[in-house]
């Protein structure tokens, strides 16, 4: 193997790596939405399709209140994890809480702000992230 072959490999590698941080990261994120029972989480695969992100995060509670107390959960699980929260916004009914680690967003929705936005279809060309969440 040249030189210039093993300097390639070991960069790729690095970059496959990272990539599987960032999975790992998302699929984290996930399991703590699930805590407080959020709905139908899904992660999808959107890096290769945006500049946005590497991974959006979708899940859906039954209320503004449970959206809420999602984000609240979400948040607490991720200081204590040492993972960074960037930015978060949210509506005053609680109908969506967008929320920004820089390479994943994690977007909690009411089931009708959900349904409005329908962010799976928007997406559709993602790649859907199979594995299963995790729980901490």
């Amino acid at each position: 193997m040249s030189q210039k072959s093993k300097k390639s490999s070991k960069k790729e590698a690095i970059i496959l790596k990272s990539s599987d941080t960032v999975k790992k990261k998302a699929l984290k994120i996930a399991g703590f939405s699930a805590i407080k029972k959020a709905k139908d989480i899904v992660i999808l695969d959107v890096g290769q399709i945006s500049g946005l992100c590497d991974y959006f995060v979708i899940c859906s509670g039954e209320s503004g209140r449970q959206v809420k107390a999602i984000y609240e959960e979400t948040a607490r699980q991720c200081k204590k994890n040492k993972i960074k929260i960037h930015h978060y916004e949210n509506d005053q009914e609680h109908s969506w809480i967008f929320v920004d680690f820089f390479d994943v967003i994690l977007h909690i929705f009411s089931e009708d702000a959900r349904k409005f936005y329908d962010l799976e279809h928007l997406w559709r060309e993602a790649k859907k992230i199979k594995e299963k969440i995790p729980t901490p």
